[in-house]
């Protein structure tokens, strides 16, 4: 990839709070002027994966005019710091991955980890079992509630070699998060680890060591533990593992048990994150726990996920954003989606990758700072799920024929991982047009990256304003995506 001299090298920039000028930012956009950005374009019926797609020169503004479609960059305001983009290495992916051959393994791990692919910088795994694993599990004897018998010796046979070599090809570092989908069964009313229940109270202290452990044996392995949310989906009575809390149950967990036991443990510099469900009850919870002073002190920030729509509404955006202004030393960290109800005929269904590119255009806009997909790798099945709840994933192997399948989910991701750094931050950016959705980063070296995405029929020009310069008239051709650096 031809690279171009960065508008502003300066690492000051990282640095700047929501809204704050300098002087050197100020002339940021008198800089683009005379500049080139390159645009690489993902569309619908074309050949286009990715693919640099053409450049264009900045050159002064006129006034934009209504009967233009425009999206304009103001890079004198900035706001929240960007942690990374990736995926989930669950059982599942590890054990299908396990199946592959050498050539396809490293092929895989090039496709999401490498710079020549779309540089994943940040991972999820399960604690424990979830229902992307061949059934469910614990790391101890069921009935120790003194956790003698711990051991992640499960997890050295498929999950953790898959883990090592990913961090591996990322260059040897990766922000790394774990999540419970239930307590072992002997901990809860329900006595079953699927199906909801609760976590009986006398446990508490338990499941709280219970993660401890989980954190120190992974990092006797090696990998560095960022954190840990909570409960997955802690609202949610599934037939796979799951476990509820409500908001002042789950408060209370982390004020008095998990919170503080970390830090006995030696763990308080671990980030915990709340919530970890969708975004129809979000704020609700988050108005629990960090109004609370003793519960927020621990908690970094909270997880989300998008399947809130399976009540036919849309995705509740402004959710986030009222978190946003209401607690904004509080994080927003998107957790898990997918597309679910796995069908084969469906590997190439455009749909799916605009409704990745509507929910990370939509929840960065709304302040979050990192986003985490759902398995990395599923098979030819949309699995294995020890329960049948089985879904797409962006690349599928086929184990028949030892091939993977990409779908235009993992290039829409792409457009995202690929060009923006840990490290970046949101630049304000505004659409003329609804039917045009874009977000804006500046990486920590001064390049800047606006996406644009069109999921509309119709092939669409608009102009590109950044500051007083704008770019020569774009076209992203109809059910695109795009990224334009400069």
């Amino acid at each position: 990839m031809k690279r171009f001299i960065p508008l502003l090298a300066i690492p000051l920039l990282a640095c700047m709070q929501a809204g704050e000028k300098t002087d050197l930012t100020k002339k940021r956009d008198e800089m683009a002027e005379g500049k080139k950005a390159s645009i690489y374009t993902t569309a619908k019926d074309t050949d286009l994966r990715l693919n640099k797609s053409g450049s264009v020169q900045f050159k002064k503004a006129k006034q934009a005019l209504e009967t233009e479609n425009s999206i304009f960059v103001n890079p004198n305001k900035t706001f929240q710091t960007f942690i990374g983009i990736g995926g989930a290495i669950t059982d599942s992916s590890a054990e299908i991955f396990a199946e592959l051959s050498k050539e396809k393994q490293e092929e895989l791990l090039q496709a999401y980890y490498s710079k020549s692919g779309i540089d994943y910088s940040l991972m999820r795994t399960s604690i424990h079992s979830c229902d992307f694993s061949k059934g469910n599990f614990t790391y101890i004897e069921e009935g120790d509630k003194e956790l003698k018998t711990f051991s992640i010796e499960i997890d050295k046979a498929y999950r953790l070699p898959m883990i090592k070599r990913a961090i591996e090809k990322a260059g040897g570092s990766m922000l790394f998060y774990a999540s419970p989908w239930s307590p072992p069964a002997f901990m809860k009313d329900s006595k079953n680890m699927l199906r909801g229940g609760k976590l009986l109270p006398e446990y508490y202290d338990a499941w709280a060591k219970y993660y401890a452990k989980f954190i120190k044996a992974y990092e006797a392995e090696g990998i560095p533990v960022w954190g840990v949310t909570i409960q997955n989906e802690p609202m949610a009575t599934q037939r796979w593992e799951s476990c509820i809390y409500s908001a002042e149950e789950e408060r209370d967990f982390l004020k008095n048990h998990l919170g503080p036991i970390l830090e006995k443990e030696g763990l308080g510099d671990k980030n915990i994150v709340v919530w970890d469900h969708n975004r129809d009850l979000i704020t609700h919870r988050a108005n629990t726990i960090f109004d609370d002073p003793e519960a927020a002190k621990y908690a970094w920030g909270t997880g989300f996920h998008w399947y809130e729509t399976w009540r036919k509404g849309n995705p509740m955006f402004e959710n986030l954003q009222r978190i946003q202004e209401s607690y904004p030393d509080k994080k927003l960290l998107f957790t898990e989606g997918c597309n679910e109800a796995f069908d084969p005929e469906k590997y190439q269904y455009w749909p799916n990758a605009e409704r990745y590119g509507h929910s990370m255009i939509n929840d960065f806009n709304r302040g979050t700072v990192g986003w985490t997909d759902w398995n990395i790798l599923l098979d030819e099945t949309g699995g294995p799920n020890h329960v049948n709840n089985l879904c797409f994933a962006p690349i599928h192997a086929d184990t028949r024929t030892d091939s993977l399948i990409y779908t235009p989910s993992y290039y829409y991701i792409g457009h995202f991982s690929k060009f923006i750094r840990p490290g970046a931050k949101r630049v304000s950016t505004v659409s003329s047009i609804s039917f045009l959705e874009s977000t804006t980063f500046v990486n920590p070296d001064g390049k800047m990256v606006t996406v644009v995405m069109n999921s509309t029929d119709e092939e669409i020009t608009y102009q590109l304003y950044v500051g007083s310069s704008t770019a020569t008239s774009i076209t992203i051709p109809a059910r695109a995506m795009q990224s334009i650096i400069y």
